[in-house]
Formats: structure tokens, C-alpha cells, sequence
């Protein structure tokens, strides 16, 4: 008997809750990212609460967990209802954090995930001064697509004021955050 798109998505996410294997969580993760890329499926994720498991699990140790809930919720920010509900549970605070992983798909989702979260009302959270000051660090990566990607950030959500203030911020700090390994 064939199950239908919901009955197969609790499935994985039940899957997910009982299972015990570290792999097995790993790959039904990343299967449930593949399936937030598909709007005909945003409906069924929210029912089944995947945004709040994607992100529970931006706070996890296990760097593959982390990466995988980063790509489902870069994939389902795009739609309004979705990018609501992560600006309404406080979603944005620990994707900025992730731009301290040290994995660069990670990172690169993390990046995109707060350009797509950007609105007039995130703006002052998404846009911060410590994430100003990442982008600028970021956008001097030899790694070209996080390079790229940071420029744009930079140069499409980030007022003028705002990279120059974090460029003066920047030439008094020793510290960062750590550029992703390639």
C-alpha cells in the first residue's frame, strides 16, 4: 500500500524521534531538508512541526545535524507563512550562530536563510552590527561563493552607514568569528 505525501513525511519525522542511531537521524534530516524545497510540501511540514525540529537542531554538537535542519529552513524561509513562523519563534538568533561553523554549507545557508529572512520588521536583527561585521570578514574569503555571497548581503540588505560603522569596528577587534574550512 502506497502512503500518501503526509503519512510518508510523519514517517521520517517519526523515524527521527525514535530512532537512536546517530546516522539513521542524519539521513532522515537530510531527506526532510529535500522535501522543504518542494513548496507542495510546506503545508505538511508545518503540520508535522519539521521548522521547529530543523530548529531545535541548530543548537546541536553533531555538525551533519546542524547542516542538514540550516538547508531545510534556507529552503522553506522562502515562503511567507514559513518566514513568519521563524521570525516568530525566534528563529534568527541561532541562525546567526551558525555563521560561526566551521562547515561551509552551513555557513552558505546560513547566509542565504538571513538574506530570505530580511523584512522591514528583521531588518535591525538580521542586519546587527556582529553580522555586518561577519559578512565583511566573509566577503574576503578566498572561498568564492561565500565571498560572493557576503558582497551581496552586504551590498543589498546593509546600509552604507552600517558597513562602514562595522568596518571601524573591525579595525579595532582582533577577534571573529572563524572563516568556514573549505
Amino acid at each position: 500500500m502506497e502512503l500518501g505525501r503526509l503519512e510518508y513525511l510523519q514517517a521520517l519525522v517519526t523515524e527521527f524521534q525514535v530512532t537512536d542511531s546517530t546516522e539513521a537521524k542524519e539521513q532522515v534530516l537530510a531527506n526532510l531538508a529535500n522535501f522543504a524545497y518542494d513548496p507542495s510540501n510546506y503545508e505538511y511540514l508545518r503540520q508535522l512541526q519539521v521548522l521547529d525540529l530543523f530548529l531545535d537542531m541548530l543548537t546541536e554538537d553533531n555538525e551533519t545535524l546542524v547542516e542538514f535542519a540550516m538547508g531545510g529552513l534556507c529552503n522553506l524561509c522562502l515562503d511567507k507563512t514559513n518566514k513568519e513562523y521563524i521570525l516568530e519563534a525566534n528563529g534568527v538568533e541561532p541562525i546567526i550562530n551558525c555563521l560561526s561553523s566551521s562547515n561551509e554549507e552551513t555557513v552558505v545557508s546560513a547566509v542565504t536563510t538571513l538574506m530570505f529572512l530580511t523584512t522591514p520588521r528583521s531588518h535591525a536583527q538580521t542586519t546587527a552590527l556582529p553580522v555586518v561585521e561577519c559578512m565583511l570578514r566573509f566577503s574576503l574569503s578566498a572561498n568564492t561563493r561565500l565571498s560572493n555571497l557576503a558582497s551581496i548581503f552586504l551590498q543589498d540588505y546593509c546600509s552604507p552607514p552600517q558597513v562602514e560603522e562595522a568596518r571601524n569596528l573591525s579595525r579595532h577587534t582582533a577577534v571573529g568569528i572563524p572563516l568556514p574550512k573549505d
